[in-house]
């Protein structure tokens, strides 16, 4: 027996004990993580800045404090979610109580990615932590500083039948989704999550697939330009691009576009400075194999913004592509990083076009002042979520549910959905003894057929 198994069998254990079920004990249990977030914010920050240069801004606003805000959530409303709920009785059932008791599933496995390593690891264990299950934690072999940072405090925090992390990289994570969890939360690429749900298919284990996409961006003629370019140009080059909602490509009106791309250009300046690669608020790609893949991408259209690198320093600047083509290799797949290649069209007909003939995206991003291409795009487009006139900031909300759609993941979190992840939905009908209604019966006549009808009806 492997220790990973060791691990899964000690926390199924501690499932059967029925401790996790106790309210207060996932009280208790999420006040320790956030208390672990609160008072070693700097070590997680030193960690971060040691995997990629992400700045304490940056790792703050996008990865510690949103956690910290999703435990708020669930500490406040973890009483009213757990609660059993009642469900009308139809007529066919009377007299009967139907209710709904939410239930842990029992040992979660969590595949967390590299890109936000805290975020991405933490919000998901939130919503285990809160609907009462145990879970195993394995965060990305590719920002080692930030993964070992986090497996010592959680091991320093937790019991391990409750709570572990595992280190390692593609052997671990493949030994794990192959044993017997109880359900499995994996946020990755779609390349990967295909294999993972293979496996899970092969224990009928419900999972959560969060991937990626090319996510869209319009820009039609009515949106105001200036502020549109400095949100775009904030949701594309935050994190160095490595984000799975950042805008993919920008579908520009013709006719604004040259305007649009002079904002565009004074807003990146006001980001990060005549050389970003000099400033403090700017990440470095992730490793050498992601920087080289990027770099092929750079010769793709007209540079018009950016196109420097430095492979020594995994440094890719803000781009921006112009005169690209739907056949150029930039649009064949999701870009994860800080190149943004610039469409044009004519109608919003072209857009949906576009956009549909591609895979399912995980987000959409809308700007303009038009309500009824706003209303055109949302009711014909399918994706995971987004928003209009921004970029990004739509993650910020605990009441938005956060998931994909198709070739982008399937199942959703954040706030109450990542408690509904995590959780069973337990239907049970309860019936007194009398009366006994005979209708339902043998032997059936007409008249039992008729009543049953009008009641059906």
């Amino acid at each position: 027996m492997t220790d990973l198994q060791i691990h899964l069998d000690r926390q199924k254990e501690f499932f059967q004990t029925g401790a996790t079920k106790d309210i207060a004990f996932r009280i208790e249990q999420l006040k320790k993580l956030k208390e672990i977030l609160v008072e070693n914010e700097q070590l997680l920050i030193d960690e971060v800045h040691k995997d990629f240069q992400k700045s304490a801004f940056e790792t703050y606003v996008t990865e510690i404090g949103l956690v910290i805000t999703d435990i708020n959530f669930a500490l406040k409303n973890i009483e009213s979610w757990t609660k059993q709920r009642s469900v009308s009785t139809p007529l066919v059932n009377f007299p009967s109580k139907n209710f709904i008791i939410t239930e842990p599933y029992g040992s979660a496995l969590i595949i967390a990615p590299w890109n936000y390593p805290i975020l991405l690891s933490m919000q998901p264990l939130v919503g285990a932590i809160t609907a009462g299950n145990t879970a195993i934690l394995k965060p990305s072999e590719l920002t080692p500083h930030t993964s070992s940072a986090i497996e010592r405090l959680i091991s320093e925090s937790f019991e391990p039948e409750f709570l572990k992390v595992i280190l390692g990289g593609v052997e671990e994570s493949s030994t794990l989704v192959k044993m017997d969890f109880d359900y499995i939360f994996f946020t990755g690429s779609t390349r990967v999550g295909k294999i993972i749900m293979r496996d899970a298919a092969e224990r009928l284990t419900p999972l959560t697939l969060e991937l990626g996409g090319k996510s869209p961006c319009i820009v039609d003629e009515t949106a105001n330009l200036e502020i549109s370019a400095k949100r775009i140009a904030w949701g594309k080059f935050v994190n160095a691009g490595q984000t799975c909602v950042a805008p993919d490509y920008l579908l520009v009106e013709k006719s604004v576009k040259k305007e649009f791309l002079k904002h565009l250009k004074t807003a990146i300046n006001q980001l990060y400075g005549d050389d970003p690669k000099e400033s403090p608020d700017y990440p470095r790609i992730i490793n050498d194999a992601h920087f080289d893949r990027l770099a092929s991408l750079l010769s793709d259209g007209e540079t018009v913004i950016g196109g420097e690198s430095d492979k020594e320093k995994r440094y890719i600047a803000p781009t921006i592509l112009n005169n690209i083509s739907l056949e150029d290799k930039i649009m064949q797949d999701e870009i994860f990083g800080p190149i943004l290649p610039v469409l044009d069209y004519t109608s919003v007909e072209d857009c949906i076009s576009i956009i549909n003939a591609r895979p399912r995206p995980l987000a959409l991003y809308i700007f303009t002042s038009d309500q009824k291409l706003e209303d055109r795009i949302l009711n014909t487009v399918s994706f995971g979520g987004g928003a209009v006139n921004d970029t990004i900031a739509q993650l910020g909300n605990h009441h938005l549910s956060f998931g994909g759609v198709g070739a982008s993941g399937f199942g959703s979190y954040h706030g109450k959905s990542s408690f509904d992840s995590f959780s069973h939905q337990k239907s049970v009908m309860k019936k007194p003894f009398w009366p006994d209604v005979p209708i339902r019966y043998a032997p059936y006549d007409d008249l039992k057929l008729g009543l049953v009808k009008k009641v059906l009806k």
